[in-house]
């Protein structure tokens, strides 16, 4: 038996996309033992993972943390790898292989999915999941599963939180994004809600499940809170609300990908920094609204394509 490396850090929405890939890696390598190294935000989910026989953390450091560098370079070198898949395809992966990695590693990554004379600039204007479909089938991995994440296993029973929150059915919100990417956030949510108030009556309940550090700006957008103990819920949580809402509205995060692979009615919100296509969001109940400025997208526009779909 040896061990096999897949190399996905993060965000949310990137690594819920990877799942079918390592399940398809999983399965090309049932008798060895396939470790993840992420980060620690996402090692209590996965560790659940049934297709993850392990997991590492990697705190991502800065790269002139020399001391952390070689403490990471002996707990991998521990494993003896065979075999790295590397889904994060970043430039501190890059940097690990050429530093940290021991050079006899069988090395998968969207560099060895190129054809001769192909830019990775342009191999990288694929969709995310197109991509990594190439790359494991570069690598002799039969891919049956890569596109279609199975999420099933992270579900938990979350009708306490259900009922405490909501008279039934629910829509949810997810109007904010990482701080990194403030440019995805649509401005006029707290004006959208009110217009589904006015709109749906107490149809529906409207609930917003703010992430850690959201929690002060949700309290001002006019819906309820989906805590747990006064505390944002946890991912098996999140995931689990999700798969219970009637409808979904997001901007373009983690949320939306998990709303995409789990068939529900939604709508996501995009400007200009990508599009759904690029980032495999959208299927025939998930829509979206794309524009070039996100300012100049009004409440009324977004009401009218959720009033079109929810009903």
């Amino acid at each position: 038996m040896s061990n096999v490396l897949i190399i996905k850090h993060g965000s949310l929405g990137d690594l819920v996309q990877a799942l079918g890939a390592i399940k398809d890696i999983k399965s090309s390598f049932k008798d060895d033992k396939v470790l993840l190294l992420t980060s620690k935000p996402f090692t209590e989910l996965m560790s659940q993972c049934p297709f993850i026989d392990g997991i590492l953390t990697d705190k991502r450091l800065p790269r002139w943390n020399v001391f952390y560098l070689l403490k990471l370079k002996k707990l991998l070198k521990r494993y003896n790898f065979s075999h790295i898949f590397d889904l994060q395809n970043s430039s501190r992966t890059k940097f690990y292989k050429k530093f940290i990695l021991e050079k006899n590693i069988k090395w998968s990554s969207s560099e060895t999915a190129l054809e001769i004379g192909e830019k990775k600039s342009d191999f990288d204007k694929s969709p995310v999941l197109e991509r990594m479909q190439v790359q494991l089938k570069k690598s002799g991995i039969n891919t049956a599963n890569t596109m279609n994440v199975d999420l099933s296993w992270s579900l938990i029973d979350v009708s306490r939180l259900i009922k405490q929150y909501t008279n039934g059915e629910y829509l949810l919100l997810f109007p904010f994004c990482s701080k990194k990417h403030i440019k995805k956030i649509w401005p006029y949510y707290k004006e959208l809600i009110n217009k589904i108030k006015e709109f749906y009556k107490d149809k529906y309940s409207i609930l917003v499940a703010p992430g850690p550090g959201e929690v002060e700006m949700a309290k001002k957008l006019g819906a309820k809170l989906v805590l747990d103990d006064n505390k944002p819920v946890n991912l098996n949580t999140l995931i689990s609300l999700i798969d219970k809402a009637k409808f979904i509205i997001s901007n373009d995060t983690g949320p939306a990908h998990i709303s995409h692979h789990m068939n529900k009615k939604g709508l996501v919100i995009f400007g200009s920094h990508t599009s759904p296509k690029k980032v495999s969001i959208g299927n025939l109940e998930l829509k979206s609204i794309q524009v070039e400025d996100l300012k100049k997208l009004k409440p009324d526009a977004v009401m009218e394509s959720i009033s079109k779909s929810l009903n």
